[in-house]
């Protein structure tokens, strides 16, 4: 994350305090306790796209006779590049929350690989936002699982993020500046 996006910091329409990983890994999230203990990290969250990551790690395993990664690990980093998503989302949102997310899980995770995640908000209404995503290791196109949900969203005053309240509703890249 640079210094420039507008989606990291604290306060409304902020989302939790990051710092730099020690290895360079993206960023810790610090603000957020349970992506902290998960060891997540963000690589990216801009134009409603966000990238993050979790480092294999033998507290996280569900299988232990072949040390997979617990399928809750995988929901919540999916859960969490979605929001992410939504918050970095062209517009002002204030916050976020899961209205519904489903998760179709493909492969198990491989022991001992960090695990990936790309999400996009994909549509935004006035207060409700859609967002996908993947869960991989190296490659997108072999994905350990998928997710898709609806997020609500606070705006300021309840309104769309921008004057133009028909561009608030339409998919992005379509009508969006």
């Amino acid at each position: 994350m640079s210094e420039g996006d507008d989606v990291v910091g604290t306060g409304p329409g902020r989302l939790h305090a990051i710092e730099p990983a020690p290895d360079g890994a993206g960023a810790l999230m610090t603000g957020l306790p349970f992506g902290r203990e998960l060891g997540m990290r963000l690589v990216s969250a801009r134009d409603g796209v966000a990238e993050l990551l979790v480092p294999w790690d033998k507290r996280l395993v569900g299988d232990p006779g072949r040390g997979i990664v617990h399928g809750g690990v995988i929901t919540a980093l999916l859960d969490t590049a979605c929001g992410w998503a939504v918050m970095s989302a062209p517009g002002r949102i204030l916050s976020t929350a899961t209205l519904d997310l489903r998760i179709d899980y493909m492969r198990p995770a491989r022991k001992g690989a960090m695990i990936r995640a790309r999400a996009e908000c994909h549509r935004l209404t006035r207060s409700i936002a859609f967002a996908r995503a993947l869960a991989f290791h190296d490659d997108p196109a072999e994905p350990v699982a998928t997710a898709q949900g609806a997020f609500i969203i606070e705006r300021p005053d309840g309104r769309a993020a921008d004057s133009a309240a028909d561009r608030s509703a339409a998919p992005l890249g379509e009508g969006r500046e």
